[in-house]
């Protein structure tokens, strides 16, 4: 299928949001490891030192534009072109870590690159086009059908059960915990965020939306899903290492956040078996291109970290199964080293 006006216009934008949020992990990670050395409370045990870090708030900054650009992203297209991109940040932060942080970026690196990027063209190629949506009651519609409304209480039993029972036991040793909530939360901010957006382009096109009681719902769900991501995206990345939380978060926030989009806007309906199976292709070329990418960051670190202590982060796996957890030590020592004005590690959110 071809790349329609509106797809064009959400794949510019969703390329200009990576851009701003690849750099923004680096920034932000520097951050929680400046407050942890100041507080000596991590933000993953419940430490909220950070807001007082201007680097902190710097990374926020440049995430808050991104994002912006995200969300108007999903006003022009749909969650499967959108989404996937956000795999391109990955590609931003590896590029100019190698260039800037002097991190070496080796060949088994740029091949992840290549097939990300390689994933990202077949979907934007083959990427649906999105059916006219004339009212926010529309999209109510589509919200309030018996498939969709399953899909949430499945997503809201869920979370609660990982807030309130996985998370105060095992939370701080099994990575998915964290993960689990900020993909979960993820997948209904994108969808409230996508309704929301197509609500306020209808509106500045004349048909005004705001007067509709389902804006406002929509609105208050974007705000609860992004508060609750944040806090344990944050709790995430300062008790695991980045190399473990970023491919792990992307492939279940893109996974979960697809599912939603096909439940809800029925993406597929109207395509032919074979575009179909091609953007499960380019999806499945991005996620593995990012997780060859970010097993590569993890090998590089190891051999490169200075002063003879063990890497940072063990492979994948092991992250996976033993929690891969940062010890405060590394980061007191990593916060005292007066020339060290760059990050050893960037992520994906």
């Amino acid at each position: 299928m071809g790349l329609y006006e509106d797809n064009l216009k959400g794949f510019v934008l969703a390329l200009l949001s990576s851009v701003f949020i690849g750099a923004s992990f680096i920034i932000k990670k520097k951050g929680l490891r400046r407050a942890a050395a100041v507080s000596g409370v991590r933000a993953g045990y419940g430490g909220y030192a950070y807001l007082l870090e201007p680097l902190w708030w710097l990374g926020m900054f440049t995430m808050i534009v991104g994002e912006v650009a995200n969300f108007v992203a999903y006003a022009f297209a749909p969650a499967i072109l959108v989404t996937p991109l956000g795999a391109i940040s990955i590609i931003v932060s590896a590029v100019l870590a190698h260039f800037m942080l002097k991190e070496k970026l080796h060949q088994l690196g740029v091949l992840g690159c290549v097939m990300c990027i390689s994933g990202s063209v077949v979907i934007v190629i083959h990427a649906p086009q999105e059916s006219p949506i004339t009212s926010v009651q529309e999209i109510w519609m589509m919200a309030t059908q018996p498939a969709f409304l399953l899909y949430l209480g499945s997503v809201v039993v869920l979370v609660v059960l990982l807030i309130l029972y996985f998370a105060p036991r095992c939370g701080h040793t099994n990575v998915l915990v964290f993960t689990g909530i900020c993909s979960l939360m993820g997948s209904l901010s994108v969808m409230s965020v996508k309704a929301l957006g197509t609500a306020l382009k209808l509106t500045f096109e004349g048909k005004n939306q705001l007067v509709y009681p389902e804006t406002w719902f929509f609105v208050s769900i974007v705000v609860t899903c992004v508060i609750t991501q944040m806090n344990y995206l944050n709790k995430a990345l300062d008790t695991f290492n980045t190399s473990v939380v970023s491919p792990i978060y992307y492939v279940m926030f893109t996974s979960l956040t697809i599912l939603a989009s096909v439940i809800m806007f029925k993406d597929w309906d109207g395509q032919d078996t074979g575009s179909i199976v091609s953007e499960l292709c380019g999806f499945i070329a991005v996620l593995c291109g990012t997780i060859v990418l970010n097993s590569t960051k993890d090998s590089d670190r190891g051999s490169s970290f200075r002063g003879g202590h063990a890497p940072l982060s063990p492979t994948l796996p092991t992250g996976l199964f033993n929690g891969n957890r940062e010890s405060p030590k590394q980061d007191e020592e990593n916060a005292v080293l007066p020339d060290e004005i760059c990050l050893r590690k960037h992520e994906q959110y």
